[in-house]
């Protein structure tokens, strides 16, 4: 598949800005280092020229965004989407969080992101510089007179490496090669932890739940997360943002949280990949989509626009709960 470079970006954005299509871009700049990029929103050709950078790292799902952004641009905004973002994209619409003709789409193909945790791992922190021709990645650090050299498969994302589809379900207009829905092994990891006993899985989550911070950062990147007021921002609730301060605390909030985006979760991966304890927080979400494919049929949550999901849709040809209880201890 093409890939696409950060100048045919600029070509694109400094075109649409210039016509008048657009009257800003919701894009990338560069942080501290090469792997810290975060979104940005760029109103000139001169501030895309300036600063403006697409790499191995621009792995922010940009539809959450737009859900603050239309709101307040005259005209319209324009987004590059990858692939998995497109779903979020199609679900936020779903849910009537942004206005869509305050947006113009441009779908970007993708072959994954790197996962800096993973380079750091290799190659060792004090990461000073990261290039990439896209099949080998050249990392220099603080601690070595020789940068290393590396395959970018190695550091793919988890999200990556499970990747659900290559294909844009939503756009205006196409850069590159269009792909196709992948058949992914995203579900392995939940199944083994389905074939552990309870006391071991309890253990699992316990051990990974018990780094939680409560910085919210999961939350704040998650596009399922919207509501204007979340009830963990209540202060009569018991567990108002916070540091937990014990573990009913910081159980509650993971597993409520994914239980509030259960057939909303387009699985993007933003939860983990924002996590600074990394906490593979979206086991649990794959957990649920797993559990409704196998209750309800196949569902992907963002496919196409206005699509109701099984838990808000009830038709007489639903479980009851005991059947699904005997369908588990059948599997067993």
């Amino acid at each position: 598949m093409q890939k696409i470079t950060r100048e045919q970006l600029i070509d694109k954005a400094s075109k649409l800005l210039s016509n008048g299509t657009v009257s800003c871009v919701l894009g990338w700049k560069l942080g501290d280092f090469d792997y810290d990029v975060t979104p940005a929103v760029f109103n000139t050709v001169e501030e895309l020229n300036e600063g403006f950078v697409f790499n191995d790292f621009c792995g922010a799902n940009f539809s959450k965004y737009l859900v603050a952004k239309t709101g307040k641009v005259d005209g319209k905004i324009l987004v590059f989407l990858k692939p998995c973002d497109t779903y979020s994209f199609n679900q936020l619409l779903t849910e009537h969080r942004f206005d869509r003709e305050k947006v113009y789409a441009v779908g970007i193909p993708c072959e994954g992101m790197a996962d800096i945790a993973k380079v750091k791992a290799i190659c060792g922190e004090g990461v000073l510089a990261i290039g990439t021709d896209g099949e080998k990645m050249t990392v220099a650090t603080l601690y070595s007179d020789e940068p290393a050299l590396i395959d970018a498969k190695d550091v793919l994302a988890e999200r990556c490496e499970n990747c659900k589809s290559k294909k844009h379900v939503a756009y205006d207009e196409l850069l590159g090669e269009e792909g196709d829905v992948i058949e992914s092994n995203r579900f392995d990891e939940v199944a083994k932890l389905e074939a552990m006993s309870a006391d071991e899985r309890f253990a699992f989550w316990q051990n990974e739940l018990s780094r939680c911070i409560r910085c919210n950062a999961c939350r704040d990147a998650c596009p399922a997360c919207t509501c204007e007021k979340c009830v963990f921002d209540n202060p009569t609730s018991g567990v108002e943002n916070k540091s937990p301060a014990n573990s009913f605390e910081e159980k509650l909030f993971h597993i409520i949280r994914a239980y509030h985006v259960a057939g909303r979760c387009t699985d993007c991966g933003e939860c983990s990949r924002v996590c600074p304890q990394n906490i593979p927080l979206h086991l649990l979400n794959r957990k649920f989509i797993k559990d409704m494919n196998e209750f309800y049929g196949e569902y992907q949550a963002g496919a196409e626009v206005g699509m109701r999901a099984p838990l808000v849709d009830y038709t007489t040809e639903d479980l009851e709960p005991g059947e699904v209880f005997d369908r588990r201890d059948t599997d067993a």
